[in-house]
């Protein structure tokens, strides 16, 4: 490779590197400067409550429809005495709980104060709350003779047991509104009984809609924030689709939908909070924000969503059903509830998502069944794949091993054409010296090829897969996380302020095939960029993705490469037989071998490319 390529090289690398640390420096300045607007709303969106506040309690004083209930002393400030009573009223926390997880609600608004999953740790070790206590805010707007929202007023516990809550709401008129949450054992999910009760004389007949609001701030879960970030978003599915879709992904957003939606999922890399409709919610508004890494609480990301759905109070007795689902995001767990809950789990696009469904997961799941340990597992299931691949990898390295033993004739057509003009010339001549040694020149591409989506796969399998979660093996504590055996005291942008000994050992073993096959390369000096990029700049960009990555993903790699040196070694030592082939070429010598409709095509192309350069040549004479 000349210099001129190899400075090249060195600039584009350099260019994306400072381009990389530019646009991180400048996303954090965004990022401050959105806080600081943030942080400006919020104090703007406070006075104006307050000012709000202040109006009504002069409008309460001045209003012969608000007074003051003499004999409570509770300042009234709704139409209805009861609703008065409850808005001030003193709150008080309840808690469900089974094997899977423990809810605690607040009697304020009849709503899931705090959710701890049971069987599963932070990255600390200490319990894990999908929602914090007073982290969710869940509401129901209603118009029932004057506009209320649920959140506002503290309900009365009319039914407490070990897998039922049932809290109410009553009003003057004798009707009241209830909320009934069943828990039951081994479930993650919990129904939910929306009913109003003797309300059709206080809900008018034109009512036909009631409002949802949920809003809930998700805590930091997992040991590395860029991998958390990334597959942390909000989910929303409309009935009768193949799969939900999806805003977020580390990213602020925001959307207005004006269609039917049967569920939508507060997404955290590896747990949510989802939220279904019985009869499915009429229309919906979502918001996700996500906090920066160093943000004192550790939380991860806001997410809202402001729901409509119909109502319709033409009995004594209405209920309008729904379900919670509070766990992990297990693929065969989310999958039996039979609602597509399971493709909320990033295992990537048609047939990188078929091979994970049901080639890896399955195969994965039986092997952990009964081996403990995950980084056994991973070694087990890669040789496993290896094995059924196997046909396919031999038959392009022993294409490969054989284009190496050409190497010297090869070595000579470059010799015979050194010339640019000479190239059309020199590539029939080389496609002669494949036909005659028996060699497909696609034989070492194609099977190479239909090993990416396995890769693909494997790339979102173990990033996704909280089977891997705090799966300790070797140095690494966690194999859905990055292992980091040095922190660095400073930030390397796309790297990262650690090193990952794992994703190094699998640069390096990548380096090492690459330099392995390369050999094999022709050195004409049109390969050097080729060489260049597998040798020394695959390798280097793969340290960097890996970095940050799951360790459990860098070790696979880092085993399939190993596997593959060693099948490589194993064809050019035991199945190539250099004589045999060169005993081909000798015999093949002076007889027109057979050629194949793709060779005819091929040839037919390059006769036609060297007549249009010749007729170019004329008309530049």
């Amino acid at each position: 490779m000349n210099k001129n390529t190899v400075i090249g090289f060195v600039l584009i690398f350099a260019i994306l590197f400072g381009f990389s640390w530019y646009q991180s420096k400048q996303y954090r300045k965004q990022m401050e400067y959105q806080a600081q607007l943030d942080s400006a709303a919020r104090v703007d969106a406070l006075a104006r409550m307050a000012a709000d506040s202040a109006m009504n309690a002069s409008r309460a004083a001045s209003d012969s429809s608000y007074n003051v209930d003499e004999g409570k002393g509770v300042r009234t400030i709704y139409k209805d005495s009861l609703l008065s009573a409850a808005s001030s009223g003193n709150e008080e926390l309840v808690t469900l709980s089974n094997d899977k997880v423990e809810i605690t609600f607040t009697t304020k608004g009849a709503q899931p104060y705090s959710v701890m999953i049971k069987d599963y740790m932070r990255y600390d070790s200490t319990a894990l709350y999908l929602i914090q206590p007073g982290k969710s805010e869940y509401g129901i707007s209603v118009y029932a003779g004057e506009k209320i929202n649920t959140k506002d007023f503290v309900f009365e516990i009319a039914e407490k047991s070990d897998s039922v809550l049932t809290m109410r709401l009553p009003f003057s008129g004798g009707g009241y509104i209830q909320q009934k949450f069943i828990l039951r054992e081994g479930e993650y999910m919990m129904h939910n009984e929306l009913s109003f009760a003797g309300m059709n004389g206080i809900i008018p007949r034109n009512v036909t809609m009631c409002d949802i609001d949920w809003n809930v701030i998700i805590p930091r879960l997992e040991k590395g924030y860029k991998n958390e970030v990334q597959y942390s978003k909000l989910d929303y599915y409309f009935s009768d689709t193949k799969k939900p879709e999806e805003i977020g992904r580390g990213r602020n957003a925001e959307k207005n939908i004006d269609a039917r939606i049967k569920w939508f999922a507060f997404q955290q890399q590896f747990f949510s909070a989802i939220l279904t409709a019985g009869n499915e919610f009429s229309s919906g508004a979502f918001d996700i924000e996500f906090f920066k890494e160093g943000n004192e609480n550790r939380d991860l990301m806001a997410c809202s969503a402001s729901m409509r759905s119909e109502l319709s109070v033409d009995s004594d007795f209405v209920t309008v059903p729904f379900d919670f689902y509070f766990g992990p995001n297990h693929f065969k767990t989310l999958k039996s509830y039979d609602e597509k809950y399971e493709k909320i789990i990033p295992l990537g696009w048609w047939i990188v998502g078929w091979i994970s469904r049901f080639v890896i997961i399955p195969c994965f799941n039986f092997l952990g069944g009964f081996i403990s340990n995950y980084g056994i597992v991973i070694l087990i299931m890669t040789l496993l794949i290896k094995l059924v691949i196997s046909p396919l990898t031999i038959k392009s390295y022993m294409s490969s091993a054989k284009m190496n033993v050409l190497k010297p004739e090869i070595e000579k057509l470059n010799e015979k054409y050194p010339k640019q003009e000479d190239a059309m010339k020199k590539q029939q001549a080389m496609m002669d010296l494949y036909r005659r040694a028996g060699i497909s020149p696609m034989g070492g591409c194609l099977p190479m090829l239909l090993q990416f989506p396995i890769l693909f796969a494997m790339f979102r399998f173990f990033p996704a897969s909280i089977e891997l979660r705090q799966q300790s093996f070797l140095w690494a504590d966690d194999l859905s996380a990055y292992d980091s055996i040095l922190d660095l005291p400073f930030n390397i942008p796309m790297y990262g302020d650690h090193v990952s000994l794992f994703a190094l050992l699998m640069a390096i073993s990548m380096f090492l095939y690459s330099k392995m096959t390369s050999s094999q390369m022709s050195n004409d000096p049109s390969m050097a960029g080729m060489k260049f990029m597998s040798v020394w700049l695959m390798p280097i960009m793969m340290l960097f993705i890996c970095n940050n990555l799951s360790s459990g993903l860098s070790y696979y790699y880092l085993l399939s490469n190993i596997i593959t040196m060693i099948q490589t070694w194993a064809v050019r030592k035991f199945f190539v037989d250099e004589k045999k082939i060169h005993a081909q070429l000798k015999a093949a010598e002076n007889k027109p071998a057979p050629k194949s409709k793709w060779m005819q095509r091929l040839e037919e192309a390059q006769k036609m490319q060297q007549q249009m350069a010749k007729e170019q040549a004329k008309k530049r004479r």
